[in-house]
């Protein structure tokens, strides 16, 4: 069956020449939205490549008609132009990958250049004249918990749909907040809101809570859908302050990102949330935005603890998503 050309596909070479693997379904009934890649007859793309893993990656598309690749942590790992990458990454046409040592281009000649990339709606020319500047940011690590014991005790194509589901499921919930996952890391996602000022408003770090509340209501879904262990759980590091802005990517692809202390704290954060025995820690800068709310000390509770790397103790403020909802509703009525 001939399929139309603007059908999303991957172009690649094999013995008897050209070969096209169409990203649709054969039957119009059905709405797949997610093909597996490896060197197992199972796979819908099977790739007869030494260097390929069994079950090696997967493609998946959203509603929005975004496909993502994510790689199942295969042996010889999975890029794209040329880098090495995570999970998942957002094709575009003309993307060049390698599965192993075979290469893939993936073509989607539909594909609408959407204005500002990942930043959605925010302007990008602004953006772009302030690189490699310092600037206010919000940064957000968020961590599935027990991933290790749940990649142990679940079927492998279970795991990799569902893991692939909440790191989509994280993107569009970053996404409605104003922002974008800069990073996906194994099992946890960082995310970046530019305030653009010297002050934040209360708004922004409210904005923020609620995304973060969304997540964890999302993890909770998914743990209804699928047949786990145990229940998924999320922990979260926030913190506020100035980072540095720059440009890690090239060409067509630029890859924006902040570095620096505030998002090292952050990470530092999250991992705290484990000692003081909460689902969210925050930082001071963050936790000072809310000190006109007389509810805040009721729902989030002072810490202190060493950070790693850092000689000093740091002032934390912790919470439970039971308290962080609360909070959310009191001051959202």
């Amino acid at each position: 069956m001939e399929k139309h050309e603007s059908t999303p596909h991957l172009l690649f070479s094999s013995e008897k020449g050209k070969r096209y693997f169409y990203l649709s379904s054969d039957n119009p009934n059905t709405l797949k939205s997610c093909w597996t890649v490896g060197r197992g007859h199972e796979n819908d793309l099977v790739l007869r490549d030494q260097w390929i893993s069994r079950n090696h990656a997967i493609l998946q598309t959203t509603e929005t008609g975004e496909f993502y690749l994510i790689d199942l942590g295969s042996r010889n790992g999975t890029f794209v132009n040329g880098r090495r990458v995570g999970i998942p990454v957002t094709l575009h046409n003309g993307d060049q990958i390698t599965f192993g040592k075979t290469e893939v281009q993936y073509y989607c000649p539909s594909e609408e250049a959407s204005v500002g990339g990942k930043f959605g709606n925010l302007d990008f020319v602004t953006l772009t004249a302030t690189l490699h500047e310092r600037q206010l940011t919000s940064v957000v690590v968020v961590d599935m918990r027990n991933f290790t014991v749940l990649t142990r005790q679940l079927d492998e194509t279970i795991l990799s749909t569902l893991i692939g589901s909440w790191f989509r499921e994280a993107g569009e919930i970053i996404r409605e907040a104003g922002s974008w996952v800069d990073k996906y890391i194994g099992d946890a996602i960082m995310a970046i809101w530019f305030h653009g000022s010297k002050e934040v408003n209360r708004s922004d770090i409210l904005k923020i809570f609620q995304a973060v509340s969304k997540l964890n209501k999302m993890t909770q879904k998914l743990s209804r859908e699928y047949p786990v262990p145990f229940e998924l759980r999320i922990g979260a590091g926030i913190n506020t302050g100035y980072a540095m802005v720059g440009n890690t990517g090239s060409g067509d692809h630029p890859d924006y990102t902040a570095i620096g202390d505030t998002v090292n704290a952050a990470f530092r954060l999250e991992s705290a949330t484990k000692e003081i025995g909460a689902d969210v820690a925050i930082g001071e800068k963050t936790y000072s935005y809310l000190g006109d709310i007389e509810d805040a000390q009721q729902h989030f509770h002072e810490n202190t603890v060493h950070l790693k790397g850092y000689d000093t103790p740091t002032i934390t403020y912790g919470t439970t998503f039971e308290e962080l909802d609360c909070f959310l509703e009191e001051t959202n009525p």
